[in-house]
């Protein structure tokens, strides 16, 4: 799959705030699924919707999901989504613009772990951007380091599994098509969505009603309300990543990164709309701390 041969830059940055916008949306609604059923049934019956859509759209368009280097995109797939698991596991305690917070480390982390792992040399703008975006994160967490939990690193620990994720991507799955990594990601999650569902129906924890036992809930009968809240999950992240992948096409991929971060802004904006879910001033200077060092950083991602 080949991108036009004309950049459309200002098309791209649509296509990208528009899944932004929509990803924002959805993601608002973890909290009620929460309240319904654990976080591993949600993704297990995510993915079992999801994979038919690509399927289908495989069929349509003419686009291979069978990968070139299975055990590439296997590992690649894994990565992502012990970070999207990691997100989403935040999410049922967190406002999703804290979450998406942590998750935006990870060009702080792809920039650590190309110097670590690959032995990149590192611009002293770009040292600084990365100092500058980690503090941003601490200022929208703000944790208790007296009182560390799991819960208060999940953000931090997703954004790193997903820097893990974006350097296999570029030095493992090159020249892999987009739907094959698609494809991939949510055969993964269901794996591990239906892995996590067998372990703890199981191993029975006592876990809580709510929020609170998300991440520790085994399979549970399933609600209408349930299946609705999944399937707008599974639909809209389809549609939020077909355009996303329209967004890649249509310019260069550094300038197009920098509209991701739009994901900040919208998922604050919805959860004031839907909960009345409030920033306050710091917050709101961490977010904005988080975007101009992800906006730096992304420029040099390509060579990292």
């Amino acid at each position: 799959m080949t991108g036009p041969s004309v950049s459309r830059p200002l098309a791209a940055a649509s296509c990208i705030v528009a899944a932004m916008a929509l990803i924002g949306l959805i993601d608002n609604f973890v909290i009620l699924i929460a309240e319904l059923a654990g976080l591993w049934q949600l993704h297990l019956v995510r993915a079992v919707m999801a994979l038919p859509l690509i399927l289908a759209i495989s069929r349509v368009t003419g686009w291979r999901v069978a990968p070139e280097r299975l055990w590439a995109v296997a590992l690649r797939s894994v990565l992502v989504s012990i970070a999207i698991f990691l997100y989403f596991g935040a999410l049922g305690f967190l406002p999703v613009a804290q979450a998406a917070a942590g998750l935006f480390t990870s060009p702080i982390f792809v920039l650590i772990l190309s110097v670590v792992l690959l032995r990149r040399r590192v611009s002293a703008v770009n040292g600084l951007a990365a100092v500058a975006g980690f503090i941003g994160v601490l200022v929208v967490l703000r944790p208790d380091f007296s009182d560390v939990s799991f819960a208060t690193v999940m953000p931090i620990a997703a954004g790193i599994f997903y820097a893990l994720g974006a350097l296999s991507t570029r030095n493992l799955c090159f020249g892999e098509g987009t739907l094959a990594l698609l494809f991939g990601f949510f055969t993964s999650m269901l794996l591990l969505g239906g892995a996590g569902c067998i372990w703890f129906s199981i191993f029975r924890m006592d876990a809580p009603d709510g929020p609170a036992g998300f991440l520790m809930r085994g399979w549970v009968p399933m609600t209408w309300d349930f299946l609705m809240l999944a399937a707008v999950q599974a639909i809209g992240s389809v549609i939020g990543v077909a355009l996303i992948i329209r967004g890649y096409l249509l310019a260069d991929a550094a300038f197009v990164t920098v509209f991701e971060y739009t994901l900040l802004v919208f998922a604050a904006f919805w959860g004031y709309a839907l909960w009345s879910d409030r920033l306050d001033i710091w917050a709101a200077a961490g977010i904005a701390l988080i975007i101009v060092s992800g906006g730096v950083l992304a420029k040099t991602q390509q060579k990292l």
